[in-house]
């Protein structure tokens, strides 16, 4: 038995941004067919013209190069089954067309586009009612020889039941009484969306279909003309919705008002690629074990169509927060101050700066890039800030005894001879041990003082250290001067 070779395909249509469905879908596409030693298509549909949007194929190409996802035949790269766009295709879709009508499987359908919009008034369901089916020859040809502008329809089976059979969903029947005449081509020559789809993946040899569960209804109809052609039917995997979390705790489909759902945003929003990318493959897909943290090749060799879930995965940006902060924690010192960099120039321009020393208390506790200036901001200079900021019940500290404290840690500082992180901590644990005192009830005021705010990316001994001798008596001198 020849084992057909597995080629899957990805078809966007250039209309905008790349929202975080369809990317999940070019993943999971490109997974099947690598996982499998297949073959990964890109083709873009731009039959919809009035959609197209300038530059939306550039999005396309970037988005992919980005995540990571590298298609092994395209309109940029080539390959044996090309054109890859399907505006290109154009003239090889009408031939199929007719041949169906030929074959008493289509028809032209003459009807204009004010009786459809009539019918569509009177009859309240929008469905088309079959009026040029069984128009005669003559009839036929007297619209032909007249000019008379028309598109080909499907003809579909007016009884019984079609039955298709689904990777996720299992077998799933339709009645044939629901299903309309579809448009294959349409007035100005192109085809539709789901007659182009079916021609181009036959000829594409594409063996496995992936799109959204909301395409499950329109598959009958491309079977159907799968059927009429005699050609073999794909594996169709038909992937779960994606939620979004409104307000009240209840679910609906993702959209911008649940936050970005676009890559490109979340990249902008601070997410990094590989973070998203993770996330999304484990957003409807459930490895064999409990791994999250995965590689695009681990991915590659542990994705498997059956661990694809049928229930819709609610979008999460609190766990996608936590992905992003796991694969911060992973970089190595290079790749961590590569990303950094920028948000370190935008906060001290060209002072020379221990970078290596902020790379430490911010790897471990950073969860964006983008959050840098704000968290670093106060190194470069000491905000405003109240008094009370010195009161901590956790570390026992109050306006009296912090001015004391505060009072005594400066003087022991600054009589160091040398100022290390090791001489920093251990003149002020010392102090906190001779006075019998916690450790936070020295630290605390120290730290207020040095940074002028509560929430600070490492502690008292870590900002000193960063800041400096000078710099540091000066804002404890300072903090003395507001606490009286």
């Amino acid at each position: 038995m020849v084992i057909k070779k597995v080629r899957t395909r990805y078809a966007p249509s250039p209309t905008g941004f790349m929202h975080v469905g369809n990317l999940r879908t070019a993943l999971y596409e490109y997974l099947i067919a690598k996982s499998m030693d297949g073959t990964f298509v890109l083709r873009i549909e731009d039959t919809d013209q009035e959609r197209y949007v300038e530059g939306a194929v550039d999005v396309i190409y970037n988005t992919l190069k980005t995540a990571g996802i590298t298609h092994d035949e395209g309109p940029d790269v080539g390959g044996d089954f090309g054109p890859y766009v399907q505006s290109e295709r154009k003239d090889m879709y009408l031939p199929y067309a007719e041949q169906l009508i030929k074959d008493g499987k289509a028809y032209r359908c003459f009807c204009t586009k004010e009786r459809l919009e009539k019918l569509a008034e009177n009859s309240g369901f929008g469905g088309y009612d079959r009026h040029c089916r069984d128009l005669s020859e003559e009839e036929i040809e007297e619209k032909l020889k007249n000019n008379t502008p028309y598109v080909i329809r499907q003809k579909m089976p007016l009884e019984g039941k079609t039955t298709f059979k689904d990777a996720v969903f299992g077998e799933i029947t339709v009645d044939n009484s629901e299903l309309q005449d579809q448009i294959l081509v349409k007035t100005d020559g192109y085809p539709t969306y789901n007659f182009a789809n079916v021609i181009d993946d036959h000829t594409m040899g594409i063996t496995h279909v992936v799109r959204g569960s909301e395409y499950l209804s329109s598959t009958p109809k491309y079977n159907l003309l799968y059927e009429a052609f005699g050609w073999e039917i794909p594996t169709y995997v038909h992937l779960p919705l994606i939620m979004g979390k409104n307000e009240d705790g209840s679910v609906s489909k993702l959209s911008k008002r649940h936050g970005s759902t676009g890559f490109e945003d979340l990249v902008e929003d601070g997410y990094l690629p590989e973070a998203i990318i993770n996330y999304i493959a484990l957003l409807g897909w459930c490895p064999k074990d409990n791994q999250e943290i995965f590689s695009m090749k681990e991915l590659e060799e542990s994705f498997f169509i059956e661990g694809i879930s049928k229930s819709p995965a609610v979008f999460d940006y609190d766990k996608l927060l936590w992905f992003n902060a796991e694969y911060i924690k992973a970089m190595d010192e290079e790749t961590f101050t590569a990303h950094a960099m920028p948000y370190y120039k935008e906060v001290f321009g060209d002072k020379e700066m221990d970078y290596s020393k902020l790379n430490e208390i911010l790897r471990q506790r950073l969860e964006k890039f983008k959050d840098i200036p704000e968290k670093i901001k106060f190194f470069a200079e000491l905000p405003e800030y109240d008094k009370e900021l010195f009161v901590n019940k956790k570390s026992k500290t109050n306006l009296e005894n912090a001015p004391v404290n505060l009072k005594e840690a400066y003087e022991r500082l600054k009589a160091l001879p040398e100022w290390t992180a090791d001489a920093v901590h251990d003149c002020l644990i010392n102090m906190a041990q001779e006075k019998e005192l916690k450790n936070g009830t020295v630290m605390w005021p120290v730290r207020i003082a040095a940074a002028g705010q509560k929430v600070t990316p490492g502690g008292a001994i870590e900002i000193l250290d960063i800041l400096g001798r000078d710099e540091s008596l000066k804002r404890l001198e300072i903090g003395l001067k507001k606490l009286g």
